[in-house]
């Protein structure tokens, strides 16, 4: 019975292998000059700013802080590739939320309080 069981399965799964390497295509990859990845990481650049003035609450920031979001969008199109580089840079180092610092001290202060209370035991087994 486990016998058949075993060679009804092995055989299963040979056709679902099989049937899938068929349907699904081979990956292909080439070389690409350095014109052609440029251009792409141009698009995407300007995609990506794009897509940022195109969400809601940045457009009610420019609004709130006296810029039109369609004339800052015309100005994301009008960029060069090196403003656009230089932007994209700007955007990525800065900081997003709030800081980690702060936060994970706000829990080492409450841990250590509750510690002090005797509710937990969190720093007896270090």
């Amino acid at each position: 019975m486990l016998r058949a069981a075993t060679r009804i399965l092995v055989l299963v799964l040979i056709a679902t292998f099989f049937t899938t390497s068929a349907i699904v295509p081979a990956a292909r990859s080439a070389a690409i000059d350095t014109t052609t990845y440029l251009n792409i990481a141009k698009e995407s650049t300007k995609a990506e700013l794009e897509a940022l003035v195109n969400r809601e609450d940045v457009r009610k920031e420019l609004v709130a802080l006296g810029v039109d979001p369609d004339d800052a969008a015309a100005r994301i199109a009008a960029l060069t590739p090196e403003e656009l580089s230089m932007l994209q840079g700007k955007i990525d180092s800065m900081p997003a939320g709030a800081d980690v610092l702060v936060v994970l001290g706000v829990v080492l202060v409450v841990l250590i309080i509750l510690e002090v209370l005797g509710v937990t035991n969190v720093f007896t087994r270090v």
